[in-house]
């Protein structure tokens, strides 16, 4: 059974996939934003109970690698290799645009080529722009909307915020544990390593270091 979640967004998604269906057996979506900590764990064990399986059940873990905020990834891939490392299963990574795309392309809502563009705060989205099968040919990179602007279609919540610049908004608004789990199960994207994808230095800094006593 592959667990898939992605806390690349301001709400945690988690999903099941495989069993005898070989299909998304379980997806569910935490209701408050911003409390990535607090609700993935419990978000994960509900899928499990409703699936009626327990952690030594789980075969292959998936997550979203971003790009995203610092503390959402690092709360969603600490936890992955935690439990990847505990069970001594394997971990897969998948930027999670190319998440979105992958849904995009199999709900049939781009059929050319497109972007896809999320929020990353600050007045300023990710984007990564893909061909109409939905491979990435370029991105993923941070700017301002108006730097990205363009007239193909584009999926994701940046279309939403900024259609000034996106003004062909199709499909999904985020990516989803559900697809990110077939985009895994059926090698539908780049496999990478359980790192954070962030494009930017998170916005902690280290202190500077003391003057010199004169």
């Amino acid at each position: 059974m592959l667990l898939a979640f992605d806390t690349a967004t301001p709400h945690v998604s988690v999903a099941l996939h495989g069993g005898e269906s070989g299909e998304v057996v379980a997806e569910l979506r935490a209701e408050r934003p911003m409390k990535h900590a607090e609700q993935l764990a419990p978000l994960i064990d509900r899928a499990m109970s409703e699936v009626g399986i327990v952690r030594q059940d789980l075969t292959a873990i998936a997550v979203g690698v971003g790009p995203g905020p610092f503390t959402g990834l690092r709360v969603g891939l600490v936890t992955a290799r935690t439990l990847a490392f505990v069970l001594e299963i394997p971990v897969y990574g998948v930027c999670s645009l190319d998440v979105l795309a992958v849904q995009a392309v199999d709900t049939g809502v781009v059929t050319e080529p497109f972007a896809v563009a999320t929020d990353a705060r600050r007045k300023e989205v990710y984007l990564a722009r893909y061909d109409a099968d939905g491979a990435r040919v370029d991105g993923p990179l941070v700017d301002k909307p108006a730097v990205l602007a363009t007239d193909v279609p584009v999926v994701g919540q940046g279309a939403a915020l900024y259609p000034d610049s996106f003004p062909r908004r199709v499909g999904p608004e985020a990516p989803d544990a559900g697809w990110l789990a077939r985009t895994v199960a059926e090698e539908r994207a780049e496999l990478l390593d359980p790192e954070p994808l962030y494009l930017r230095r998170p916005d902690a800094a280290a202190a500077h270091p003391p003057k010199p006593v004169s």
